[in-house]
């Protein structure tokens, strides 16, 4: 969830009163919000870098307020105000406008076809008139970078940049060229660069360096002129430096590229709503046009309002209440969603803003209402259909062998269920196509490329992390590992396997057949071979020629115990023997 800083002196100021910690707790509650921590940016900077750092900055109290994943609308102080003073019926939702200027006077952006293979999308809109001041000012500049961390998925699919429009003249072309043809001084630097020393610069930038992939490996790289040539920006690397905004700054032209349109246009929807009530004429926009490469035209933003029709016997059964529908659709109104009952009271029709992209269907309606009517005020009921809860079987057989692992004298690890393909295969002595894993289509990093097949890499890896504990060292794990399955409707299937090892000066091949022994002693499982278990010699990749024994039980083979071979225990960076065991105890069910 999305943490949003507020200054506590500012919230108050900006609702119309004062509330003690507990209250505005509460009152968070209520709203389906959570806040998390009060604190300032004194102590902040004091747990980051130490007290001596902290010296000299603010100690304004700081309310940090978690807010949903999809509620882009409350990701800035001026979005959390609106919508608390219309929970608390305080003030009525605003009406966002949408102004289009007269033909020739308002804006225009030109999309060209060299956009279509790096960031084909782009929407604008104006800000006309507006008033900042610092905090409204900062407010702004942090909305943005919250909705790209969010909703822009880190730049990826959308780009926000804001420009002083008097500084420059319209129409403005979004297009696309080689990073020798671009050359402007970019934001807050004191010369002029091309594009590719802009990446340059900026590969050790703290900030700007996790943007710099998005379009490094391009030929083309995306760019926004005005009439006079004038770059704006290089989205979604950086904005000009002759276009920034500033506290002063009285019209702010905002414009939005990426691969996703969208997104784009949810961004730029929240941002102008967001912002438009320090317009001369609050919640107005000025709309711009955008010419697309095919010649067509679009205006933005779209500022769009919808109705959907629910049942308010629906949103009473889902609930859990018995509402009638006029205090439903009040419920409903406080969440930002203006709703009248229609009809004879069978529907209520509900009026979704511009700001609550996150309304997509009719649970979403129904969530807000529950929030609205306050979760702890819903009676407890018994179910209607009586089950009786207990654990799955596999799970307790699982817990009761831990315990009594334990207490044998290992240690319980718990390692990733991911893992790369060289931890299964290579280093086992294996090949990748007999281990029958399961593959991640698009893995992030080398290390979690495919689905465990087995638990004993995870557990060497645990003892390569921890050479330095005093030997010696003795590990289990009982969790899943995955293989494929063509027979299962989702093509792989997951096995409970038991693995344990011995690390030490010595092999410890007795320490760990007899943990074998153990194990099959508590699973009532007797040493003999008509319904016991047994042990045959075999071979096996991972273990030394002649100290590898597969196990059989249940007329079957469970899995394999014995002294792994010396290239294995090198792979993993280890230095001494180790014996191993690991079994399947899904058959003991």
């Amino acid at each position: 969830m999305p943490t949003v800083s507020v200054k506590r002196d500012l919230l108050f100021q900006a609702l119309g009163r004062t509330y003690t910690d507990e209250e505005f707790n509460e009152l968070c509650f209520e709203f389906g919000l959570e806040l998390d921590e009060i604190t300032s940016e004194k102590d902040i900077i004091s747990k980051e870098k130490g007290e001596e750092k902290a010296k000299g900055a603010s100690d304004t109290v700081l309310y940090k307020i978690d807010v949903p994943a999809n509620r882009y609308d409350l990701l800035c102080l001026e979005g959390l105000v609106r919508g608390l003073q219309v929970f608390k019926e305080r003030i009525n939702l605003p009406r966002y406008e949408k102004i289009i200027p007269a033909q020739g006077e308002g804006q225009r952006l030109i999309i060209t076809e060299e956009t279509v293979q790096v960031r084909p999308h782009a929407v604008a809109a104006v800000l006309r008139n507006i008033n900042f001041t610092k905090e409204r000012y900062d407010s702004f500049i942090d909305l943005q970078e919250k909705l790209h961390q969010n909703i822009c998925r880190r730049r990826a699919l959308v780009a926000i940049g804001t420009h002083d429009l008097d500084t420059i003249s319209g129409p403005f072309t979004f297009t696309a060229k080689a990073p020798s043809e671009i050359k402007f001084k970019p934001l807050n630097q004191s010369q002029e660069y091309t594009a590719s020393q802009i990446m340059d610069l900026y590969r050790t930038d703290s900030h700007l360096r996790h943007y710099l992939h998005l379009i490094e490996n391009k030929p083309l790289y995306p760019v926004i002129y005005d009439s006079n040539g004038v770059v704006l920006s290089m989205p979604p690397i950086i904005n000009g430096d002759h276009t920034k905004i500033s506290v002063n700054t009285r019209n702010v032209f905002i414009e939005c590229t990426g691969t996703d349109i969208t997104k784009a246009k949810i961004v730029l929807d929240i941002i102008v709503t967001m912002f438009s009530e320090y317009c001369e004429k609050p919640f107005s926009v000025e709309a711009a046009e955008v010419v697309y490469p095919n010649g067509k035209t679009h205006i933005y933003p779209e500022l769009a309002y919808r109705k959907e029709k629910v049942k308010p016997e629906l949103i009473n059964k889902k609930i859990g209440i018995s509402e009638t529908p006029s205090s439903l659709a009040k419920l409903l109104t406080r969440m930002c969603l203006k709703s009248h009952v229609i009809g004879n009271g069978n529907n209520i029709e509900i009026e979704i803003p511009p700001t609550r992209a996150d309304v997509i269907h009719a649970c979403d309606i129904v969530e807000d209402a529950a929030i609205a009517y306050g979760y702890n005020n819903i009676q407890m009921t018994i179910p209607k259909t009586y089950t009786i809860a207990n654990q799955l079987p596999l799970n307790k057989l699982t817990e009761l062998l831990r315990l009594d692992l334990a207490a044998a004298g290992f240690t319980e690890a718990l390692t990733f269920a991911l893992c790369s393909q060289e931890d299964i295969a290579d280093k086992l002595g294996m090949d990748i196509s007999a281990t029958k894993a399961v593959r991640i289509a698009n893995p992030k990093t080398a290390e979690f490329q495919v689905a465990r097949t087995t638990l004993l890499p995870g557990l060497l890896k645990t003892i390569a992390a921890n050479r330095k504990m005093p030997l010696p060292l003795k590990l289990f794990e009982i969790s899943d590992i995955v293989v494929k399955d063509p027979n299962t409707d989702v093509g792989a299937r997951n096995y409970r396997h038991f693995c344990a090892v011995y690390y030490n000066k010595s092999p410890g091949f007795e320490i760990i057949h007899g943990l074998l022994d153990r194990v099959m002693q508590l699973l009532e499982v007797p040493p003999n071979e008509e319904n016991g278990y047994t042990i045959k010699a075999t071979e096996g990749s991972a273990f030394f020629p002649g100290r590898c024994a597969e196990i059989f039980a249940k007329g079957q083979s469970i899995g394999k115990l014995g002294v792994l071979h010396p290239d294995v225990i090198t792979k993993f960076e280890l230095t001494m023997p180790c014996s191993a065991l690991e079994i399947n105890i899904e058959p003991f069910m």
